[in-house]
Order: structure tokens, then sequence, then C-alpha cells
């Protein structure tokens, strides 16, 4: 994460013997233009630690630190003073400033104590804006993989997450592309630093900047205080734009520009930032069909795709789910508090029997449910979703067996062309009864396929199905 320091003095000469100390790659330093008023800007100004000296901590000042001392927008303050009183010190520090040091030191000395509280704050912003991980992944070997597809996408993983370039992550929703940039990320240099990431399609189109970039105070309506962008909390670590093709074109040539120049400007701002981030980025669309139709820009495109990796659909790996329910079971065993000990063989046989259209996020909703709902130790077909446990209508397996039901011209297809033709026609009826049946409530309609709202999101706008035509 970049660091901000403010400095609130009257002496040039001091301003500038704390700039050049302080500044460094993960460090900027900056002097107020009027330091008298530097209490006004507590929780306004988006900075780490302030440098005041002591004759411009009035008692107004005071009172305002004492009001902040509780919110986690204060930055840390420390006072500079020319003289040594441990009653003055002892109420400084009372009413919320970080510490007191003496200016007169060795500028050496001050200089080490204020980079000790400067590293300290450092390690703190760290903690807050690191995610840790939700999935038992924390390295690539930890990933199932007894099927050849998922063997294969994983061979070259050690060198493309140690080399440091852009990589952007393919496939379709659930597959786990966030998971992947998590591990991407702890397998790389940078696995010190935060990991940041961003749903660029949960953004409605007039935040996504300032989430981006960040914004000033009063760079627009309700914009009441500075605030960091993810650029700036992701500085020395990794961002994670997760569906990058749902982001606009006017933001699109912004990003560009900082991959570019490594330097954001935040919204109302005029100083550029230097930021140093390695920057990841998934889609579930085809970027080279949405480059051709004119919605995302070629030279971005390229730019992100120094690396590309595609991540095999569940489908694609029916081997793995044995072994990916095993590792869930416990998992979310320990999680929400479920004996549950596995899953019977006939429940076990339903689940590798169905196609997975949401992939591993499918799976484990599934599986999280069925454990909420299991009342032996074991999960059996009854605690599965009628499409899966094939309470209800064909499967998918048994269509392929009847050759009465089976339509010729799918016959005449390639198998991949025909399956996916067959997965999607089941699938957009399998969506438009379900949410007729619910009135177009998509929470309802979500708990009763399986699947989490963001999955079914996803996939009502894959087939153009909206929730509004379905209300009575």
């Amino acid at each position: 994460m970049l660091l901000h320091i403010l400095t609130a003095t009257e002496e040039p000469e001091l301003n500038c013997r704390l700039r050049d100390f302080l500044t460094r790659n993960d460090t900027v330093v900056e002097s107020l233009e009027q330091p008298r008023a530097f209490w006004k800007d507590l929780g306004q100004k988006a900075c780490d630690l302030i440098l005041v000296s002591r004759a411009l901590v009035t008692n107004q000042a005071l009172g305002r630190i004492q009001d902040l001392r509780t919110s986690s927008d204060i930055p840390a303050i420390v006072v500079l003073t020319e003289f040594e009183d441990e009653k003055d010190r002892a109420e400084l520090v009372a009413a919320g400033c970080e510490a007191v040091l003496n200016v007169d030191l060795p500028f050496a000395k001050l200089g080490r104590a204020l980079r000790a509280i400067v590293e300290r704050r450092a390690k703190t912003a760290a903690d807050v804006v690191s995610i840790p991980l939700q999935q038992p992944y924390a390295q690539i070997t930890d990933f199932v993989a007894k099927s050849g597809a998922m063997n294969r996408f994983l061979k070259p993983l050690p060198r493309i997450a140690a080399s440091g370039s852009s990589i952007l992550i393919l496939g379709e929703t659930g597959v786990g592309k966030e998971r992947l940039a998590h591990v991407l990320h702890a397998e790389s240099p940078r696995s010190q630093g935060p990991f940041v990431a961003v749903h660029c399609g949960a953004l409605p189109e007039s935040l996504m900047e300032s989430e981006l970039f960040g914004h000033e105070q009063g760079a627009f309506t309700g914009a009441t205080k500075a605030r960091r962008g993810c650029f700036e909390l992701a500085h020395q670590g990794t961002l994670f734009l997760d569906e990058i093709g749902e982001m606009p074109l006017h933001l699109q040539s912004k990003l560009l520009r900082v991959l570019e120049n490594k330097e954001i400007r935040r919204v109302g701002g005029e100083k550029l930032i230097t930021v140093d981030v390695r920057v990841l980025a998934a889609t579930n669309r085809d970027l080279e069909e949405e480059v051709g139709a004119g919605r995302f820009r070629r030279d971005l495109y390229y730019r992100l795709n120094v690396v590309s990796l595609k991540m095999p659909p569940l489908r694609e790996r029916m081997e793995d789910i044995p072994d990916l329910i095993d590792s869930y079971v416990e998992h979310l065993g320990s999680r929400i508090g479920c004996a549950v000990s596995g899953v019977s063989d006939s429940a076990l046989e339903a689940l590798c029997g169905y196609s997975w259209p949401g992939n591993v996020r499918e799976l484990i909703n599934v599986l999280e449910r069925a454990m909420l709902l299991c009342e032996n130790d074991a999960i059996t077909t009854d605690d599965l979703p009628a499409a899966i446990s094939g309470h209800e209508g064909l499967s998918i397996r048994e269509l392929s067996h009847d050759p009465e039901v089976f339509p010729e011209e799918l016959a005449q297809k390639p198998l991949k062309e025909a399956r996916r033709e067959v997965l999607e026609q089941f699938e957009k009826g399998y969506l438009t009864r379900l949410l007729a049946s619910t009135n177009g409530r998509v929470g309802e309609a979500a708990n009763q396929a399986g699947i989490d709202s963001r999955t079914l999101f996803d996939k009502m706008k894959y087939y153009g199905l909206d929730k509004k035509s379905f209300r009575a």
C-alpha cells in the first residue's frame, strides 16, 4: 500500500529535510499549504501520518484530535516539539497523538523514530487491505488436479506467477478466476504486499473511476472526504480486476494510461501519484470478439494479455469432482459448524453426472446447502436440488442414451458444440421456468436453484432474461 505523510510546520527547511528523509518508493510526503489549519483536514485528507509542530497544536486542534481518536479515518499524528515537558507529552498522547518527538534530536535519530512509526502504520494498513483466502487454496499445489485438463492448466503456473507480467484469466462464470488470482499473488514476489480485488461488473459506472483511482474531497456530490482508490491500496502488491469486459470505454483509456505510465490521478485531483502494481484481469467474455465489436480497446487488450490463462470448466474435469467434494465438505464443515462426513454413493453418482453450468462455485453452493439440510452423517440425494438428484425431468446423461428424444441435427455436430447447445437450451429453459415460478424474485430463485445470486445474475445477463418480465 502507498503511504501518504503530511507535514504541518512553518519551517520550510524542516519540511524539506523531512520530505527528503521519508520519501521512498512506498511513501509520498507532502507539505500542507495552510499548516495552522491542519486539524480541519483530519478525517478529510486521505493520509496515514501527519507530522505537526507543537506550536500549531492549539486547544481547538487538540479537541478535534480527541473527538476523532476512535475513528478509523484519522491518521497517526506525531507532534514535533523543541522542548521536553513530560506533562505536556502525556496530555498530547492522552488526547490521541501517536507520539511526541524532540525536533532538536540528531536528525538521523529523529528520522529512525519517524521511520519506525511509519513502518508500524504501514503494517497496520497492509493488514486491513490484504484479503484472506476464503477457499482452501493458498498455493498452486493445493488445487485438485487428477484430470488431464487441470494438470495441463497448472503446469506453467509457477513460472507465470513469478514473472511479474500482467495476466488475463479467462473462463466461464464460477470456474474460480478470483481464487486463481489469489494463488498467483501468493506465489509471486509480491506475496508480502496487498491483494486488492475489484468486481467491475458489480460497480455502477458512475462510481468505478473513484473506486479505481480514488477521489479528493469535494470532487463530486457526496465526496465529503478524500479517499484512496484501489491502485493506491494495492501499491507494491496485486490488483485483480474481475469482469474487466464490463469496464466502460472511457475508463478503459484511463486504465491503459495507468498501466503504461504507472501513475494515477484521483478524481478531482491535480497531482500524479506513482503506483507500483501488478494487474491481473479476468473475464468470461470473448475479448477478441469485444474488440472486433468496438466494445473493448485493442491496445488495452494487448496490454493486459501478456499472458492468458483459460481455466477449464468443471464439466471438462469431471475426474476432479470426488476430490473437490471431499475438500469442500471438510472446509465448509469447519466454517459453518456442520458435522457431515461426506456424501453417499448415490449422491456422489448424481453429483458426478451433473453438467455443472455454474462450475465450481455452483458445486460449493450445492454442497453448503446440502450440508445445512442434511440430517444424516453423509449427504444423500434427498439433500440435493432436483435438477441434480434427477427427481424431475431428464438428465443430460439420460437424454444422450435415448435416440427417440435426442434431436437428429445435434448428432451431426461436433461433440463439443452439441454439448454446449444442449446445456444452454436446458439452462435457459430451466432459468425461465424458475424465474416465472418465483415472479422474478432473484434471491428466492437462486436459493431454489442452489446457486448464489451473483451466479444467477450472470446467467440471466448471458441469456437475456430480465427479472421484470417475470413479475405478475
